[in-house]
């Protein structure tokens, strides 16, 4: 497990350091969990700490705006994937895996594996599902609970309560209880395709969301018109209850099926309600047209999602790969699109999960990750292996 960097308030200065922005080598100066000042290199001399970069880009530590902790399989040997072609297929044959690999290893120890290794690659906050089910109840929200509070120190944690077998009346009364426990935010999944009760499904999601002031975040994996048409129900509460900025939706391939007359009204209904797309690039699904998105005024975000579990047996934890795979999935390839990819990952994660943003300027929280790369987009097509990552202006070790 990495160290929790500690807490000393003495100033480090991060010295021949290339930006992204900028011309020239730099000097950073970092204290206080913040950066305290940036300056040409070789300028700055007050840090008693210094640590020599060479050369290598400074960026913000990624943010992963989607995963599931306690779904992976880290940790122990390699389980071949059992297919299903359909989402409730999927769900039956991760049922049957989940109990398998809780008699194998504790599914909180997995998590922490994971937690480890993205950290390592540079991802210090991120969006987790939890699973509660009427199998499970809520022993694995008690488990996350516990954990987010051990590693604090290395990442922060939102936590979404995720109805993934479909939201009963008992795993609704468990979502309550989980929301009341410290789970962040209220989740959902296919309201029309899983449960085929639309209106009752997000009657339920928004109800606890308003009960407990909290923000949603629903899984959406129906096609088509049909996907479009809950979207747009999904955007229609967010707006009536004034939650703009509080909601998002996961995956959404709807809008990647559509016509460009159905994605230009699906689109305004979801900035007019202030909703979040969630996109990983998948690789066997249609992909929300990400520029189009944002160019509507929608907010666009990803995270890795499943990462060597029952869904896929793909899944680094590289928040910097997921990058690119969005970027190659979307067709991006200038500078700016690749700029675009990387924001992804940073900034608008950051936005969606409420979190001050990392901007490398003075001030600014230095959660950050250094990588060998001449500018961002080379970073961001490359993927450089070797990160050094700071939390809070302190090295991980």
């Amino acid at each position: 497990m990495l160290k929790t960097p500690d807490d000393r308030t003495t100033l480090l200065r991060l010295a021949n350091v290339c930006l992204a922005d900028r011309e020239g080598l730099f000097d950073v100066v970092l204290g206080a969990g913040v950066i305290g000042s940036i300056e040409p290199a070789s300028t700055v001399n007050e840090a008693t700490e210094a640590l020599d970069l060479e050369g290598r880009l400074l960026l913000p530590a990624f943010v992963d705006g989607h995963i599931h902790l306690d779904k992976t399989f880290l940790g122990l040997p390699w389980r071949p994937h059992v297919e299903g072609h359909t989402v409730a297929a999927r769900i039956a044959a991760e049922r049957k895996e989940r109990a398998t690999a809780a008699r194998e290893m504790p599914m909180k120890v997995r998590a922490c594996k994971l937690i480890d290794r993205i950290a390592g690659y540079g991802t210090l906050a991120l969006r987790s599902h939890i699973d509660i089910d009427e199998e499970i109840g809520l022993s694995h929200v008690h488990d996350l609970l516990a954990l987010r509070e051990e590693v604090a120190g290395l990442v922060d944690i939102q936590f979404v309560a995720f109805p993934q077998s479909g939201l009963t009346a008992k795993v609704r009364e468990m979502m309550d209880e989980a929301l009341s426990l410290g789970v962040d935010l209220v989740g959902g999944l296919d309201p029309a395709g899983i449960d085929n009760d639309l209106e009752g499904h997000l009657d339920t999601v928004f109800e606890l969301a308003e009960k407990h002031g909290r923000g949603v975040d629903i899984h959406l994996h129906d096609p088509g018109l049909l996907g479009t048409f809950e979207l747009k129900q999904i955007a229609r509460r967010s707006a009536a209850l004034g939650m703009q900025g509080h909601v998002a939706v996961s995956h959404a391939y709807a809008l990647g099926m559509v016509d460009a007359g159905e994605l230009a009204a699906t689109a305004s209904e979801l900035q007019r309600g202030g909703v979040s797309i969630m996109t990983n690039g998948p690789g066997n699904a249609a992909i929300p047209p990400i520029k189009a998105l944002i160019e509507a005024g929608v907010r666009v975000f990803s995270g890795c999602d499943n990462i060597r579990d029952a869904w896929s047996p793909f899944g680094t934890g590289d928040l910097l790969e997921r990058a690119a795979v969005i970027g190659y999935r979307a067709g991006f390839a200038s500078d700016a699109d690749l700029a675009l990819a990387f924001d992804l990952v940073t900034t608008h994660s950051r936005a969606v999960m409420g979190l001050a943003p990392v901007t490398l300027e003075p001030g600014s929280p230095a959660d950050l990750v250094a990588v060998k790369a001449e500018n961002l987009s080379e970073a961001v097509a490359s993927t450089p292996r070797e990160r050094m990552v700071f939390r809070k202006g302190r090295p991980l070790a």
